[in-house]
């Protein structure tokens, strides 16, 4: 074997133990393979240089505590309690069907959580893996999700055909897309629809804001080659109208008032990012918030006594 080739064994060789978690340790390295240690720091060089060109997030770093080299998985990726959060986000959504939840986590692992670590949280999340339950809906969204970003990211007029919840009414609308969204379990596309007669299709013909459709109701779409333009000033932001719309009906942006008597206001607003919140004296606290539609009466009644 050249020295070239035993170069690149004990290259490849410290790689792939540092993948697993494994710490280095040049004097123990260079009694292993029978080199200078001057040799095995070229090594580990070698292996910090291919990552940084790989753009992986992570380095070869030294640490005094182990007296030896470890891989550094912090840098640019998510730290084990990071990853676990994101699973339990992602579990507790139940957005997707069972098959694509298992393979995205499975990824998440994979990618995010060193060698050593990955049965632990795997551990964490097997439970609610093994007794997730999917939308009932049953479809697969995640290659729609690109698809349909991509078309609001480079704003390209859309035809689809959609079912609506009532009645299970199908029809065909041409839109201008303009975000994607997410609450309650569902995905949403927010867009502007094109050649309809408002007086007859809207509760609100003078609505400006876009009509709301959940993703996995569209039974039929099609990416047009044909572009529409939004000027930065008007263009629609999905932030703002997120903290104004509540379980994503749609309708006239208004204005509420009223009392919380209850245990948490903190909840209140957190379910109304909007909303501000002033302690009356006789108890509880009034709130005012900016809202779109009648979802907040759905919210509103659930509340029971402690709203007046």
């Amino acid at each position: 074997m050249t020295s070239s080739q035993q170069k690149d064994d004990r290259v490849l060789s410290l790689y792939a133990r540092l993948q697993k978690g494994d710490v280095i340790r040049k004097t123990e390295e260079a009694q292993r393979f029978g080199v200078t240690e001057k040799s095995i720091q070229r090594d580990l060089d070698t292996v910090r240089d291919f990552l940084a060109s790989e753009y992986t997030g992570q380095t070869v770093v030294y640490d005094k505590r182990l007296n030896g080299y470890r891989l550094d998985t912090q840098t640019g990726k998510l730290s084990n309690s990071e990853i676990l959060a994101v699973c339990k986000i992602l579990l507790e959504s139940r957005s997707l069907p069972k098959a694509d939840m298992n393979a995205l986590l499975d990824k998440l692992l994979a990618c995010c959580v060193p060698e050593q670590n990955k049965k632990k949280v795997s551990a964490l999340i097997g439970n609610e893996k093994l007794h997730y339950i999917e939308p009932h809906h049953g479809v697969s969204v995640l290659d729609r999700l690109w698809e349909i970003g991509t078309a609001v990211q480079e704003q390209r007029v859309m035809k689809i055909t959609y079912e609506k919840l009532k009645n299970h009414e199908v029809v065909q609308r041409t839109i201008e897309p303009v975000g994607i969204m997410f609450s309650e379990y569902y995905f949403y596309l927010t867009a502007f629809i094109r050649d309809i007669d408002k007086e007859q299709a809207f509760e609100n013909a003078d609505d400006l804001y876009p009509t709301i459709y959940r993703i996995d109701r569209i039974k039929q779409y099609e990416i047009t080659d044909e572009h529409f333009q939004v000027w930065y000033a008007d263009r629609f932001e999905e932030g703002e109208f997120r903290k104004r719309v509540q379980f994503m009906f749609g309708g006239k942006l208004q204005t509420i008032r009223f009392r919380y008597t209850g245990p948490s206001i903190e909840a209140v607003l957190d379910r109304l990012p909007t909303a501000v919140a002033k302690e009356n004296p006789e108890g509880g606290w009034d709130v005012t918030a900016e809202v779109f539609g009648k979802g907040i009466e759905m919210w509103m009644r659930g509340q029971g006594e402690t709203i007046s």
